[in-house]
């Protein structure tokens, strides 16, 4: 069994718990995957973002993400599968009003 890192992306102006209907997508969501979910959180607003980058020197800290898009990393799930194709059936039953899902295989270091 695999892992796969699903980050969840969005409209930035949306936050966690501002829409009964998603919840309850990601309730059921929870319920019906509940055995193959090894973790996952909403996150807060890009707004409270810190981005840390090299500057050659030393570090650049400042607040927000990275860069202003139309779509921001609002959570993400941790869930095992058999493969990348199961995790991409499971991936569809994620709530994602706006936005999508981006699936990516956990490397383990042994």
């Amino acid at each position: 069994m695999s892992q796969y890192l699903v980050l969840i992306y969005g409209d930035p102006s949306y936050e966690a718990g501002s829409s009964d209907d998603v919840m309850k997508g990601h309730m059921k969501f929870g319920e019906d995957h509940g055995p193959r979910i090894a973790g996952g959180n909403a996150l807060q607003p890009t707004t409270t973002a810190t981005s840390v980058r090299p500057d050659g020197a030393g570090f650049t800290v400042t607040d927000g993400p990275f860069l202003e898009t139309k779509e921001a990393l609002g959570g993400y799930y941790l869930i095992e599968a058999d493969d990348l194709d199961e995790a991409i059936r499971i991936s569809k039953d994620i709530p994602m009003p706006a936005g999508g899902v981006e699936i990516r295989p956990v490397v383990v270091f042994e």
